[in-house]
């Protein structure tokens, strides 16, 4: 076990395990993924605070926008006053450039514990019981080019995870388009079109992880769905 991770991959086993135990006289064969979808919501759960501050840190960027704008145009040939006047906006609204970035950022640790969970043969010296689950017949930890291949029953389930992921990614892109598109402005530089396009690197991600792993992206990926949905019902709401 790679000893960076060796604590919270044993701590991630013991609490897909507790989960499966308890949904398997439900559940049967599918409680094990039923867990990762339970362990990915408490994760989320977690992260909420952080999440409802960059959604709101992402709508006072798009409202920023016009100004924003006004500032390039105004300081197109002074790069380093550019630079100073954006910050010094950014500063007063309480906000930044990558105030979006804080709960992608901090996903990571987490995905990178389900993919090493899903690999590891044992954990803290004992056998990995979760490798023996699977989801229609595909292993866990199996990856979407290893075993059978993507032209099979296998490749199949892998498929229906990534419909879903590309499904999920441009639910999301065109709510973000829509939360920061601004009256008269085609659109938002900067972050605004990276923000919009990195969910689309899950389904990458996705086809290089064990099947997991991906479980892990769709479920994450539909509650920032979720949670982005609600904020916007709620911006509504207070206008």
């Amino acid at each position: 076990m790679f000893s960076i991770f060796g604590v919270p991959v044993d701590a991630a086993y013991h609490v897909v395990s507790g989960f499966t135990g308890v949904l398997t006289p439900v559940l049967g064969g599918l409680a094990a993924v039923a867990a990762i979808i339970a362990f990915t919501m408490a994760v989320r759960i977690l992260l909420a605070p952080l999440s409802l501050r960059a959604l709101r840190g992402q709508a006072v960027q798009a409202r920023l926008a016009p100004q924003l704008l006004a500032l390039r145009q105004r300081y197109a040939r002074q790069p380093e006053r550019l630079q100073r006047e954006m910050s010094a906006l950014y500063k007063r609204e309480g906000t930044g450039l990558f105030a979006g970035f804080a709960p992608l950022l901090l996903q990571w640790p987490f995905l990178s514990v389900m993919y090493l969970l899903f690999r590891s043969p044992q954990v803290g010296g004992q056998p990995n019981t979760l490798l023996s689950h699977d989801l229609f017949g595909v292993p866990l930890g199996m990856h979407w080019l290893s075993g059978a291949g993507p032209v099979s029953a296998q490749g199949a389930v892998f498929a229906g995870v990534f419909a879903l992921l590309v499904g999920v990614c441009w639910l999301s892109a065109r709510l973000a388009r829509r939360m920061t598109a601004q009256p008269g402005q085609p659109g938002q530089p900067g972050s605004g079109l990276l923000i919009r396009a990195l969910p689309y690197l899950t389904v990458v991600i996705a086809a290089l992880a064990p099947l997991a792993a991906g479980i892990y992206l769709l479920t994450s990926l539909a509650w920032s769905l979720g949670e982005r949905k609600l904020f916007s019902w709620r911006s509504a709401r207070e206008r």
